[in-house]
């Protein structure tokens, strides 16, 4: 097995869950006339699930520290 294949696995659910949270049926569900802040529901859940696939992002494509071969 390829040592990135488990990095390429969660790579995978990271973009399954953008298209989960970004597709019509679950925005229409933040379309409402109310607000937080002033601010509209729909721009507060667009932001805030912008903000946290880019961390997602982060998180699994940091290279992991090389191994020094200290033994078995």
């Amino acid at each position: 097995m390829e040592p990135n294949a488990g990095r390429n696995d969660r790579r995978w659910v990271v973009f399954l869950l953008g298209c989960l949270l970004l597709n019509p049926p679950m925005l229409s569900l933040f379309a409402q006339p109310a607000g937080i802040l002033e601010l509209p529901l729909l721009y507060v859940y667009l932001y805030l699930a912008w903000a946290g696939l880019t961390a997602l992002i982060a998180l699994v494509s940091r290279e992991s520290p090389p191994d020094r071969g200290g033994g078995p």
